[in-house]
Formats: C-alpha cells, structure tokens, sequence
C-alpha cells in the first residue's frame, strides 16, 4: 500500500475515533455538551444558570400538599394560537398532577395582556373535570404585556377569602405561577416584592423572548428553584414534572407509619385516628375498645319495682296454691290485699 493510502486510512479511523467519543459522553450526559445545549437558555451575559429541564417523570410515591394555586399567564399578541394551546395543555396537565378540592388545592386563572381577566376563581371548582373543562374555554387576548398589573389583580382579587383562598389560621400555602413570553410593559418590581411580602410563593416561567431579568425580580427565593425558562411553548409541557416534584409533598402515611387502625395525613406529618367503636389511648396511635356503660335509671314513683315485686309475690303464692299449702283465694283478692297494702 503506497503512503498516500495510509494516510487515507488512518484519517478515516481517527475521523471514526473522534465520532465514536462524541457520540458515547452525548449519551452519558457529559457536563461540557450539556453546558453548550444550555447557552440558549442563558443568553443574557452574567445571568446565572437556573434550573434545566428533565422530561422524565417522576413515579416517586407522593402527593400535592395542600395549596391554593393561581396561574398568571401572558396571552398577548406574541403567543400565537397554537402556542396558547400548548398553555392550555400545559396547565390540564398540571391540574392531573394535583390534590384538587376543597380541602385540597385549589385552582385559579388569571389571564393577561394590556387587560387582565380573571377566567375562573378559586371557589369555582374542586374537581378536576371541571377545572379542565374551564381551562380548555380560555381565550387569548392578544395585545400587550401588563404582566406587573397581572400580578396586582391576582393578590388583591384572586387570592382573598371571597374568592375561595383559605384564611391564613389555616396554613394553606399560596402560590402564583407566571408565564410570559415576553418584556412586562410596566413595573413588576415593587408589586411582586408586596405580593411576596403576603407570603405568596412566585415562581415565574420564561419562554423564548422572556425578559430573564424580570422573571428574577418577580420570583421568590432562592432563584435557582422559582425561575424556570424553555426555548418554545412546543416544550412547556416538560415542565409539569418539574412542578410536581416542587409541589407535591412526601404522603407521610404512605412512606410508614405506627398508627394501629388509622393514619391521617395532616400536611408534612399524621396523626392516628381508631376505627367506630374504639377510642385512642394515650399514646396517641394505639386503640382500645370503647367501654359501653350501663346506666341504672331511677323511677322516680317507683312503680316499676311495685309491679315487679307484685308480680314475684303473685308467682310465689301461685306456688303455695298449687302445693295445697294455702287454701284456695282468688288472686283478684290477693292483688286487692297487695294494692292495700
């Protein structure tokens, strides 16, 4: 073989080198090419990377604590239709994951552009059904970005006790989810830091053109764990996992317990509770059979003990009579004697 042919060769094996390398740390995750699919989501010079997305589910054994949830999302006139539709679908699938009903999560929707709108409240449904059913009737409203007036509306009409939010005796966690494609046209800084300050949870999810800066000034802390960006609406939906594990709490009933008969979750612990006809020990977990009294009731006239006092002395005589120890009266007279008596 002449030295050109060589040469060819061994181009050709270390082309098959470097392509069998590449291919083998894609496929194991290697940090340095995950870094470079994420620049995107980092375009912003100096912005730190927050969380990346796993489509993975999680089948981890757990459920919802607890909330009183309220979606704040941007339908103004960049999201096209058939990215509205990829919302829709991406809060239907967020209300699957949760714990919905009264005395569970509640759900509400407020919808924005220039104007904002409230499309449904939190004491409006409690079932999954119908909460889908109002989700799918949401509408775009085209124009503008008032995402700070959004928010506004949100604390002050949608997460009261009117519209269904539970009283703060009640410790039942409120949280708000942002998403906007685009720049706020208006202030979110202060109205976000008043809202957070009534202890609303805020996380804020970018798509594509979002202004990374204000997703940070709208969020709660720490930042890494309350903004979220993805580079379409086409993958939003990716999300909801990462949601549910944010979310959903640990079911402490389900992960073990000492109860006897009973567990009851009670939100990150339990507490025991016996079956109808037994009562809780002290040691709060144990039960024991409830201890049925008998109560002795007092008449008063003591007529019941008269009739059965008559009624033993009425067999003891018969008794006697049949004996032929007393002579033969008729038991009218006795009773007579007996009532005289």
């Amino acid at each position: 073989m002449n030295p050109f042919m060589w040469s060819l060769l061994y181009f050709v094996l270390l082309l098959f080198s470097e392509v069998a390398h590449a291919t083998y740390h894609l496929r194991a995750g290697d940090p340095q090419l995950i870094t470079a699919q994420s620049y995107a989501q980092t375009r912003q010079n100096g912005q730190p990377m927050f969380r990346t997305l796993n489509p993975a589910k999680t089948d981890s054994p757990c459920r919802s604590r607890p909330l009183d949830l309220v979606f704040i999302i941007d339908s103004s006139r960049s999201v096209r239709p058939a990215e509205f539709e990829k919302v829709r679908i991406f809060l239907a699938n967020m209300v699957d994951t949760l714990d919905v009903g009264s005395d569970a999560t509640r759900v509400a929707v407020v919808n924005y552009a220039s104007t904002v709108k409230i499309e449904f409240l939190l004491k409006d449904h409690f079932n999954k059904l119908d909460l889908k059913k109002a989700i799918a009737r949401i509408e775009p409203l085209a124009t503008g970005t008032m995402t700070g007036l959004a928010i506004k509306t949100a604390m002050k009409e949608a997460f009261t006790e009117q519209s269904g939010a539970r009283s703060r005796s009640r410790n039942i966690a409120k949280v708000a989810i942002i998403v906007t494609d685009g720049r706020p046209q208006d202030q979110v800084e202060g109205v976000s830091a008043e809202a957070r300050a009534t202890e609303i949870e805020i996380y804020a999810v970018g798509v594509d053109r979002a202004d990374m800066r204000s997703l940070q000034l709208m969020a709660s802390l720490p930042l890494e764990e309350h903004v979220f960006y993805v580079e379409t609406y086409g993958v939003i939906e990716k999300l909801t996992s990462k949601f549910r594990e944010t979310l959903c709490g640990v079911d402490p009933c389900a992960m073990g317990h000492d109860c006897e008969h009973i567990c009851i979750n009670s939100n990150a612990s339990y507490y025991c509770k016996c079956r109808n006809g037994y009562v809780l020990n002290a040691d709060k977990r144990t039960c024991s059979l409830k201890q049925v009294r008998a109560e002795v009731v007092e008449d008063p006239c003591k007529c019941e003990a008269m009739l059965a006092f008559q009624k033993q002395t009425q067999a003891a005589i018969q008794q006697l009579t049949d004996k032929h120890i007393l002579p033969v009266v008729p038991i009218e007279h006795l009773e007579n004697m007996l009532g005289r008596a």
